[in-house]
């Protein structure tokens, strides 16, 4: 029995012992926390309850021309509640809750007033600080739920709490969208691509900062709104765009694509004197058979550009004083051929012509043989004078995906004696639309070549902090006189030529045709059976006597039979710059100065204050001598109208010649005469003459005539 009871208090011992020891362990865990980790952990328990967030920025607004938003960022608000706040004691929320919780209802719609007040008492008897309300809140249902019971009683007595955060919306939805650009991907791996990416540091300002707590879970709210540091919001990008010309373009443009049954186009408007991009529309079929803006074709598609190119050519041998408009060139019946490769016009039958006419009817072979009778001993002159030009050089546009210009020359590896006859009909080369625009633009502009420009102001809080003045890339792209014979040409196109389709009686175009055949890649331009692809332009200007906008448009594929520049591209040009000068004073053609005076209108008689008022009305001068009488008789003396009293008794004959019939009537019928009327218009003739006697019932004839009516002869 001992020897049990030995056996026993010696476990109870081990038991107390190892109890004692763990006991010990803790209490030196504790003293070693407190004395040498206590910063650490302190550390540590401050990262878990509190943390700093950055407050978002408001992202710039980005604006069109005149101001109107392109881009913008609406806020969106998420609305949560500290239901436990001290100031809302128990007698307020119980006097309110019910109150509140109909009005959530009735302005969210999505829980009946019962399931809010029931949501609102148990977070109340939960003690929850961040209870949520509602997200996606908009700006004015923000407004009228801090009026709303409880709310009311302002930002930290009401104990509401609004998480703002901003989406970014476009006003005119697809409109000039690849320009203004949009965002890609979240979070870090946001991207933003046009004018939102390139002028995203101005846009996207500076967040600032709060200090949040942990209430729970994974639930935060701030700790001190006043001691949070305030965002500094984007600056405001002002684009050259222009909204009502750019969906001009863009309508324009998609019409013609439908029409065509086209892979894709595009339009660019670029003012002439300052390089401002007015509209550009990039518009390619999508697989629903709809037409959206998939690509900047207008600054990324560089590809050979055809006929277009062929002013450049020409620039380069009037530069050089290689030709004159009237140099002779023998265009062969519209075929030849060069190292065995043959080389057509797209019709036959031309011989011996002018360089001018070689132009206007945009003959390959003409221009191709007077290039290569030009150039052939010394081809690297003509690529020198496409070089001085500056064609070749990337524009270095305010926004990315610039397609590289690529103008070979004869030290490339693929220089081959085909080179210098096709590039010169514009294959062989490589250019997207802005780049030829900007060529045609600078013939415009007298030989001054603009950079095209998207942007021209940044603003901050309303104020201008940045101005882009219009960049001049070359002063003097060739001579003067090479310049005013391109002018000519390209008006001869429109006036004589390939582009006479699109010709104005009310204003004078200039411009170019151009079809180019499209090759795949290295694959040649025909692939298998399937039929060759073909790309129509036009690109010029208007008005062509005092240029004010020049324009390309490109229309890729068209798949109803007809594929000429002239036939699918120049009809858009035509119509977006028959809207263009019908809305815009500044290029229409001003009125011949009135160098003889104001014509006077023919002039009759009535009624005083009718007579008055309608000279007063028309800005014609007059000199009313008629006082208070309330007939008149108007003659023109000295450039002006003269208004004299015309007296009416009572049995006297007046003199109603000069009057209209309803006026004349009135008198005659007043007097009690009998009026017999012949011909219409205005009184030449009475029977009675004025001043005679009268009395009721007697007839008298009234002889009528208009003013364009010759009076009648009678011959024996």
């Amino acid at each position: 029995m001992k020897e049990i009871k030995k056996d026993i208090l010696l476990r109870v011992y081990l038991v107390y012992l190892g109890i004692l020891l763990f006991g010990l362990l803790i209490i030196a865990r504790v003293v070693m926390i407190q004395q040498f980790e206590k910063k650490e952990y302190s550390e540590m328990a401050l990262k878990q309850e509190i943390r700093l967030d950055e407050l978002e920025a408001i992202r710039g607004n980005i604006c069109a021309d005149d101001g109107t938003l392109l881009a913008v960022s609406i806020p969106i608000f998420e609305v949560r509640m500290d239901v436990v706040t001290d100031s809302i004691t128990d007698l307020i929320f119980k006097k309110n809750v019910d109150s509140l919780a109909w009005n959530l209802s009735r302005l969210f719609s999505d829980k009946s007033a019962t399931e809010y007040r029931d949501m609102l008492w148990e977070a109340r008897r939960n003690k929850v600080r961040y209870q949520l309300i509602q997200r996606d809140v908009t700006y004015p249902d923000l407004n009228k739920l801090r009026q709303f019971p409880i709310f009311r009683r302002g930002k930290y007595k009401g104990g509401l709490i609004v998480v703002p955060r901003y989406d970014r919306e476009l006003p005119y939805r697809s409109l000039a969208r690849r320009i203004i650009g949009y965002e890609s991907g979240e979070g870090k791996n946001k991207v933003y691509v046009g004018i939102e990416g390139s002028f995203t540091e101005n846009l996207q300002g500076t967040n600032g900062q709060r200090l949040m707590r942990r209430i729970g879970n994974q639930a935060w709210m701030p700790v001190d709104p006043e001691s949070q540091i305030e965002p500094q919001n984007g600056d405001d990008i002002i684009t050259t765009l222009d909204v009502n010309l750019q969906d001009l373009a863009e309508s324009s443009l998609r019409k013609e694509l439908i029409a065509d049954s086209a892979d894709h186009g595009c339009v660019i408007l670029m003012e002439v004197s300052t390089g401002y991009i007015r509209a550009m529309a990039n518009l390619g079929q999508t697989s629903a058979g709809t037409y959206e803006e998939i690509f900047n074709y207008a600054i990324g598609e560089s590809q050979e550009t055809g006929s277009t190119f062929k002013l450049a050519s020409f620039l380069v041998a009037l530069d050089d004083r290689k030709i004159t408009q009237e140099t002779p060139v023998n265009c062969s019946g519209g075929v030849t051929t060069y190292a065995g490769r043959k080389m057509e016009d797209s019709h036959h039958g031309l011989g011996v012509i002018t360089a001018r006419q070689v132009f206007e009817k945009s003959s390959n072979v003409g221009t191709s043989r007077m290039i290569y009778n030009a150039y052939a001993a010394k081809p690297q002159q003509y690529i020198d004078g496409l070089y001085r030009i500056g064609i070749n050089r990337p524009l270095e546009l305010q926004i990315a995906g610039e397609g590289r210009p690529y103008i070979k020359n004869t030290k490339s590896r693929y220089w081959s004696a085909l080179s210098l006859p096709w590039m010169s009909i514009g294959y062989e080369i490589s250019l997207a639309p802005i780049h030829l625009l900007t060529l045609y633009n600078a013939v415009a502009n007298n030989g001054a070549m603009m950079k095209p420009l998207f942007v021209r102001e940044i603003r901050r809080n309303g104020k201008a902090i940045q101005k882009i003045a219009p960049v001049v890339i070359n002063p003097q792209i060739v001579s003067p006189q090479a310049i005013r014979d391109a002018q000519s040409l390209l008006l001869g196109v429109v006036e004589e030529g390939t582009g006479a389709s699109i010709r104005s009686p009310h204003y004078k175009i200039a411009g170019k045709t151009g079809t180019a055949q499209i090759a795949a890649d290295n694959r040649g331009y025909r692939q298998g059976t399937k039929q060759v692809q073909y790309k129509g332009s036009f690109v010029g200007y208007f008005p062509a006597d005092n240029p004010k906008y020049s324009c390309i448009v490109v229309i890729v594929n068209p798949k109803k039979g007809k594929y000429y520049g002239g036939a699918v591209a120049a009809p858009v040009f035509r119509e977006l710059s028959d809207k263009l000068y019908a809305i815009r004073p500044d290029i229409m053609i001003p009125l011949p100065k009135d160098t003889v005076g104001m014509a006077m209108p023919p002039v009759h008689g009535g009624p005083s204050s009718e007579l008055t008022g309608a000279f007063a009305a028309l800005g014609i001068p007059i000199s009313d001598e008629s006082k208070t009488s309330p007939w008149a008789k108007p003659e023109v003396a000295a450039g002006r109208i003269v208004i004299t009293p015309q007296a009416i008794t009572t049995g006297i004959m007046p003199d109603v010649a000069g009057m209209g019939l309803k006026d004349a009537l009135f008198l005659l019928e007043k007097q009690g005469l009998n009026v017999l009327i012949n011909g219409k218009g205005t009184v030449v003739k009475q029977s009675l003459a004025p001043g005679s006697l009268i009395r009721k019932g007697m007839p008298v004839v009234l002889d009528l005539r208009t003013a364009n009516e010759k009076p009648k002869t009678v011959t024996g």
